[in-house]
């Protein structure tokens, strides 16, 4: 019997019956009489378990559509099977994720993400705040130099180190650039406020996890919360959009407006969002997976996504100056 097979068994701690399953993104989809769940192995924190519950059932109050949690027959979020292994049972829904091809389906996810920050408050516990962005972007900054000093001492003997070589030091320019109008602007106050207001992040908004059907849209797979500055699911969801339309500075205001209809955005998150397209994110994602994996065998394709960007540099560029009228992009 296959391992997924194993958590199956812990319906019946819920008083369920599986008709169909299916196999997703990993989990297993389960078609009961109650509906569709999914089962998933449990290796996280309890605490932090319940608190997401918490999250979730003050956004479904709401009247939005997310994955809460079921309690088994004993009130408990985790279920165990006959091998110990720890599970956890989902309310899920019907729908295809959202089509990033579709510019109507891009904002109906914008939308959205709107309208569950409006819904996603709960008091503050300190301990699942995000990381401050000013040490992230300190240690990226020195990783990238760190990339850069590791591929000159060893001489480069491939296309991408050649290719991460010829661009960097104009990446790592942009890198302390960020820093610097992040350090001076209002973040701090930023941050204050939405740990008073108990503002929480998704964490990982991106179109995976966005279920639409027909009129009716689901979000879901929430396990990378936190309290932070909301514009930062903004800013994620919108860079991985607009790196596929080669930063269409015309789509971006369609989003950055549609999404203020719903949630208005004041004028240092409007800051805050545009240093965070300042930042080479993508540049130095690239890099650390390069550094952390096998440098015997680069893949064609990591070295393809480098020369994307690259060549991406200049709308990149444009779209920061016409967008956010930030100085940064030059």
């Amino acid at each position: 019997m296959a391992l997924y097979d194993y958590g199956l068994s812990v319906l019946e701690q819920y008083g369920l019956n599986a008709k169909t399953t299916f196999r997703i993104r990993g989990a297993l989809l389960c078609h009961t009489e109650q509906g569709p769940v999914i089962i998933r192995e449990f290796k996280g924190s309890e605490k932090k378990l319940k608190k997401q519950q918490e999250l979730l059932d003050t956004v479904a109050r709401e009247g939005f559509r997310v994955d809460c949690y079921l309690e088994n027959m004993e009130k408990e979020l985790i279920s165990r099977d006959r091998d110990n292994i720890a599970y956890t049972v989902q309310r899920w829904y019907e729908g295809r994720e959202c089509d990033t091809r579709s510019r109507e389906d891009v904002l109906k996810g914008v939308k959205t993400l709107a309208n569950i920050h409006n819904a996603m408050k709960i008091p503050l516990v300190e301990y699942y705040t995000e990381p401050d962005l000013r040490d992230e972007y300190r240690r990226h900054n020195q990783e990238m130099r760190k990339i850069r000093k590791f591929i000159r001492k060893k001489s480069p003997s491939c296309e991408f180190e050649k290719t991460f070589l010829s661009s960097v030091e104009v990446f790592v320019e942009k890198g302390e650039t960020a820093l610097g109008l992040l350090l001076d602007s209002e973040y701090e106050k930023l941050r204050t406020e939405a740990g008073k207001r108990g503002s929480v992040c998704h964490g990982e908004y991106n179109q995976h996890n966005i279920l639409i059907s027909g009129r009716e849209t689901a979000v879901v797979n929430f396990s990378h919360w936190g309290f932070d500055i909301q514009m930062s699911d903004l800013y994620r969801f919108m860079r991985k959009i607009l790196e596929k339309y080669n930063w269409d500075t015309g789509f971006a205001v369609e989003m950055l407006e549609c999404y203020q209809k719903v949630r208005p955005i004041s004028p240092e998150e409007w800051k805050y969002l545009g240093i965070r397209f300042t930042y080479p994110d993508k540049y130095w994602k690239i890099a650390n997976y390069y550094y952390s994996h096998n440098k015997a065998w680069i893949s064609e394709k990591n070295t393809e996504k480098l020369r994307i960007l690259i060549r991406q540099k200049e709308r990149w560029d444009r779209f920061g100056k016409e967008c956010f009228g930030m100085e940064a992009f030059k």
